[in-house]
């Protein structure tokens, strides 16, 4: 009983799960740790916290800008309209954005390279178009497929992307 007594009062110092043995029988007893160890960080998590640091500082950098900023919106004035555009200019420069057409031109790229023929490039284009919510108004891709049909039946065969 001695050694028991003994082995319990040093519990705090102990972890894990262990049995005492007695002549006779078994006493069940658990130690636990002072304090828990430290949380293994999954790289998911990190990539996750880097992007929201990165969100988080582009959108203050926003911000500070608009604080300081006088925006008039007015689209019969045209300092206005000259004012916005460049207090805009200035804040994704700031906060490294892209405008919307800055954004469908590096689609565009990485979407379309190493595309070896035109009508794969031009099905690209139209795809890209209808995800962003464009209209194509002008009917300028049907045309330009209507040309290429033209083209390689004149040549007869594929033409491809120069």
């Amino acid at each position: 009983m001695a050694l028991s007594a003994r082995i319990l009062s040093k519990s705090r110092q102990l972890c894990g799960s262990q049995s005492i043995l007695q002549k006779e029988n078994t006493i069940p007893v658990r130690f636990y740790a002072k304090e828990a160890a430290a949380p293994i960080a999954n790289k998911g998590d990190e990539i996750l916290k880097n992007i929201f640091l990165e969100v988080k500082a582009k959108y203050e950098a926003a911000l500070g800008i608009f604080r300081k900023e006088k925006i008039t919106i007015d689209p019969d004035d045209p300092a206005a309209v000259s004012q916005y555009a460049k207090v805009m200019k200035t804040v994704r420069q700031k906060a490294e954005l892209f405008s919307e057409s800055q954004r469908i031109q590096y689609t565009i790229q990485t979407r379309t390279q190493d595309i070896p023929d035109a009508r794969t490039y031009l099905l690209i284009l139209k795809d890209i178009r209808i995800k962003r919510g464009l209209t194509d108004d002008l009917c300028a891709e049907a045309m330009m497929m209507n040309a290429l049909d033209k083209v390689e039946k004149e040549i007869n065969k594929a033409s491809f992307e120069e």
